[in-house]
């Protein structure tokens, strides 16, 4: 446990273990807050100490200095191959699905050229996608020190969903311990997965064409399988992008398109303010248990809008099994420290991420 030179920085402090990690958060008294070489000293061995080292991290808000350290007993080992192995065949199997959304039919074993070039429009730019989203969520939990896995990617037959994956996800080890780290993790995925998927959309748009077809109730773009036309629903974002390139009607969108858009729906499906979904996490970090009275509405207008797309009552029923049949976030250990100001606006631009990529109808029959 921590105690010596560092400790001698606080007024007040207070230390725990977790397992893996040993956390000290206390107030500093001004004269040592501000920068001095005492100070920087003594976080600078704090930061290269023995093991896999550790992190720091101010919090002034509220007019108070505090100070939280972070030190990792033993860097997490990780079997780096299995997750280049999921992310391979994620690509296989979503190369797959990309080349049966535009239109190529499969049979194996032959492959053609064309179906190759096409499946992998789709796939390379959803899996990067994919990628940046859950980096964001490694990058920032590593950077806390949180013990949490590099993106699992799951492959998934084709032939059952079109897009041959399930998405990705990583895992975190360790509890949580205030709602800074909880929110720098939480927001970093959604952020971090719409600077990618935003270019994707554009360019898929720009390389996508409008067609002579009826088009469906909030759902102005269409791809074509098996001769059997889908309808993929709108929401604001996509709206805003086919309105500053100029397409109009109905548009019959390309696989980099597609990726587009699953990009921008994923992102808002994870933006929902349920349970232990991204949303949820910036909810909780933001409004403390604030999260429990927006999740009911949420979860609760899922419901309705389930009566013109099933697909939100599997949403509504997935936030509850991951929420282990609760729709309010856990606490995090020390739930105490609100956010800062810039945290803040951080998280009101992710409000804003979902309002703009939400499609009420996401598949149109």
């Amino acid at each position: 446990m921590a105690d010596g030179p560092i400790t001698d920085l606080y007024d007040v402090w207070r230390a725990a273990s977790l397992g893996d990690r040993e956390i000290v958060e206390g107030t500093v008294p001004r004269e040592r807050a501000a920068p001095s070489r005492e100070t920087e000293r003594a976080l600078a061995a704090w930061d290269a100490s023995d093991g896999a080292g550790g992190a720091h991290y101010w919090d002034r808000s509220g007019g108070t200095d505090w100070l939280v350290l972070v030190r990792e007993r033993v860097r997490p080992k990780e079997r780096w191959w299995r997750h280049a192995l999921l992310l391979a065949l994620t690509v296989v199997t979503t190369t797959i699905g990309g080349a049966a959304l535009a239109g190529h039919a499969i049979v194996w074993p032959h492959f053609p050229l064309a179906s190759l070039r096409a499946g992998l429009a789709f796939s390379l730019p959803l899996a990067a996608i994919l990628l940046a989203h859950e980096s964001g969520h490694y990058v920032a939990a590593r950077r806390y020190k949180v013990n949490a896995s590099p993106p699992y990617f799951i492959p998934f037959p084709a032939f059952l969903n079109l897009l041959g994956t399930l998405g990705a996800f990583i895992r975190i080890r360790s509890p949580i311990f205030d709602r800074r780290t909880l929110f720098d993790v939480g927001v970093a995925g959604p952020i971090f997965g719409m600077v990618v998927a935003l270019p994707v959309l554009i360019v898929g748009l720009a390389l996508s064409s409008s067609a002579m077809v009826p088009s469906m109730p909030m759902a102005h773009q269409f791809l074509v399988v098996d001769g059997t036309p889908f309808f993929l629903g709108d929401s604001l974002l996509v709206l805003g992008v086919r309105a500053a390139i100029g397409l109009h009607g109905t548009v019959h969108l390309g696989p980099v398109a597609v990726a587009g858009w699953v990009g921008v729906l994923v992102t808002a499906l994870n933006l929902l303010p349920l349970a232990q979904f991204d949303g949820g996490h910036i909810a909780y970090a933001m409004s403390g248990r604030g999260q429990r009275i927006v999740s009911v509405y949420v979860w609760v207008g899922l419901l309705a809008l389930g009566a013109v797309w099933g697909g939100w009552w599997i949403w509504a029923g997935l936030a509850l099994v991951v929420g282990r049949g609760r729709l309010a976030h856990p606490e995090v250990l020390s739930p105490t420290r609100a956010l800062d100001r810039r945290r803040m606006i951080a998280g009101w631009i992710a409000v804003g991420i979902f309002v703009l990529t939400f499609a009420p109808i996401p598949i149109a029959g």
